[in-house]
């Protein structure tokens, strides 16, 4: 049985439907869920990085924990929160075994071929890369 689920949460319709999913399940199993944002960084390298980290990291996962509980009221009794830099697909990827999820919940998007080939698909990647079980949720 699942225990310990992880979402990609950006804000986006897709990745609230997928929190929806998790606490769903969770609640089912008497598990938890670990909700990750996942800022990318383009400019500035590593300094960049853990400056904005130091000076807004606090308030962005506070932030975040509003709006999850916009979500599900109850959502601080059955979720860990988590603001990291980095590229989301690497990002979540390693939460598996740093933080023993033992399931991934991620919210599919739908785009054209040329935007996933320049962009590249955060779904794809999981599902190609991970060695728990996947849910996508449409």
């Amino acid at each position: 049985m699942v225990k310990y689920s992880l979402v990609g949460y950006d804000g986006s319709d897709a990745s609230r439907r997928a929190f929806q999913f998790a606490i769903d399940l969770a609640r089912c199993a008497n598990g938890r869920v670990r909700v990750v944002s996942v800022l990318q960084v383009t400019e500035g390298g590593a300094d960049a990085s853990a400056l904005m980290m130091a000076d807004s990291g606090t308030r962005r996962v506070q932030e975040l924990l509003e709006e999850l509980t916009s979500i599900v009221p109850d959502a601080t009794t059955l979720v860990d929160v988590e603001m990291v830099y980095g590229s989301p697909g690497d990002v979540l990827l390693g939460q598996i075994d740093q933080h023993g999820v033992d399931h991934i919940v991620i919210g599919h998007t739908e785009r054209g071929a040329l935007a996933r080939w320049l962009l590249g698909s955060v779904s794809s990647n999981v599902l190609a890369r991970a060695h728990v079980p996947v849910t996508v949720v449409r």
